[in-house]
């Protein structure tokens, strides 16, 4: 596996580890956070195009003008710039 990771800001969680395989996240881990949420969000984020995860997370509140869905919509968005 080729993870990365993306240091979450204004979020319960403190990271997010994932991968993505020819543009669908394959591989989704949160590291704190509440964790029922997250894994969840995980499960089912994973085997989505990068573009659909992006699309279904993006901009959804928590706290702190964020979220952790939002935390990995950020991550694929920075992921998609690369």
């Amino acid at each position: 596996m080729n993870m990365k990771t993306y240091k979450t800001q204004g979020v319960c969680s403190q990271a997010i580890e994932y991968e993505v395989t020819d543009g669908i996240l394959s591989a989704c881990r949160f590291a704190g956070g509440c964790p029922g949420n997250t894994q969840g969000v995980a499960k089912l984020a994973t085997g989505r195009k990068v573009e659909d995860v992006i699309a279904l997370l993006k901009g959804i509140q928590c706290r702190n003008g964020t979220s952790c869905p939002d935390q990995l919509a950020r991550a694929l968005e920075e992921e998609k710039q690369c």
